[in-house]
């Protein structure tokens, strides 16, 4: 249930360390076999990636953020700090590799199936490092919001949030290098189904293996079917939201982003995950994963009843 005095008239920050992208969405009817031109329609360029969508979500739900990354000095990478500025992000910590390339992605979405093929270029700049993160903002934050695609910095940025008890919240959705040693050190963690069938035999099996590395709040989102998480030894499991989806880049940002802002704000597991599920549902029924996140009002009215 949303309260008013969930939110402080200092807003509580949220420190973001992950990938910033600039995304080139376009519908299809269907996927077409090889050697076959396909028209796409409904072009939508903005920002996307993990950390840097679920920064917006945050921050449009009246949380401040501060978001790490790595972006090149290519006129990409110019577009990719535009969209964040354009949302008051706090881009300070957004480094820019000179001669370098930004992380981009060309997605085709399809609505008769609800879901979508991804097309991306990696930054080519070097990785974000530990000391180019700002240790005296991390510390003052109410949470760690990571991705896990920079291995080191997001393992020192770990560190120092657990010594300091900072929640951490992992958004994992590729079974990377390094990502057992990031995970060990995260209160909570939600997979997507492709890192879940990497890491364990079923779904159930990797929220009860998260645990045992100490994660206090292990899940793992499940598209259409809802999710299924362990919060402490109990466990919640829900259906999607019922909606007409479009377009499902971005969804699972801002599943994340909604996990965090209970977090942050002091909800249940149970509600914070519900926020997660309502906001990648809304967040389906628009092209690109920022056009649908919803406003701060539509969150206070959907969840003033708890409903």
């Amino acid at each position: 249930m949303f309260r008013e005095d969930d939110l402080l008239s200092s807003a509580p920050l949220v420190f973001g360390i992950g990938q910033c992208s600039l995304d080139y969405i376009g519908l299809i009817s269907s996927y077409p076999p090889p050697d076959v031109k396909c028209e796409f329609t409904d072009l939508v360029i903005q920002g996307g990636g993990p950390a840097a969508s679920a920064m917006v979500a945050l921050k449009r739900w009246g949380l401040d953020v501060h978001l790490a990354g790595v972006v090149g000095d290519d006129d990409f990478g110019k577009q990719i700090r535009n969209f964040l500025v354009a949302e008051n992000i706090d881009t300070t910590g957004l480094v820019v590799r000179p001669q370098r390339q930004s992380q981009f992605a060309f997605i085709v979405s399809e609505p008769s199936l609800a879901r979508r093929t991804i097309f991306w270029q990696r930054p080519t700049g070097e990785e974000l490092k530990p000391d180019e993160i700002n240790t005296d903002i991390l510390l003052q934050s109410s949470a760690l919001h990571i991705d896990g695609l920079y291995t080191e910095a997001c393992l020192w940025a770990c560190r120092r949030a657990k010594d300091a008890g900072i929640p951490v919240i992992l958004d994992a959705g590729t079974l990377r290098d390094g990502m057992t040693d990031i995970i060990r050190l995260s209160d909570c963690v939600v997979t997507s189904e492709v890192f879940s069938n990497a890491f364990s035999e079923t779904h159930p099996d990797t929220c009860l293996k998260l645990a045992g590395m100490g994660v206090k709040l292990a899940g793992v989102t499940l598209g259409s079917k809802g999710y299924i998480a362990l919060a402490d030894g109990r466990w919640i499991q829900k259906d999607a939201y019922r909606v007409k989806a479009i377009d499902t880049t971005g969804c699972g940002d801002a599943f994340h982003a909604g996990l965090t802002y209970g977090i942050v704000v002091g909800w249940s597991a149970e509600q914070s995950l519900d926020l997660g599920a309502w906001a990648a549902a809304m967040v389906s029924t628009k092209m690109g994963g920022r056009t649908g996140i919803p406003s701060l009002i539509e969150l206070k009215n959907k969840f003033k009843t708890g409903s």
